[in-house]
């Protein structure tokens, strides 16, 4: 899964609720692996760290998440 900060419609808004922000750092641009992705995924559903609140409006090519 690619992370493009730059493509999500709810930047700003959402960013100090997001796991990028509170894990990765600043906004930018990520590529998460599966493994990567299932741990973010139970840490988030554990309640430990936020969700993803990534939302793309013209995804390329990777997968549309949002919150």
């Amino acid at each position: 899964m690619v992370i493009d900060c730059g493509t999500c419609e709810v930047r700003g808004a959402a960013c100090t609720d997001c796991v990028v922000s509170v894990l990765l750092g600043p906004p930018g641009a990520f590529e998460l692996q599966a493994p990567e992705q299932t741990a973010l995924a139970i840490l988030a559903d554990s309640g430990l760290v936020p969700p993803l609140r990534l939302v793309c409006s013209n995804p390329r090519g990777g997968q549309r998440r949002s919150a």
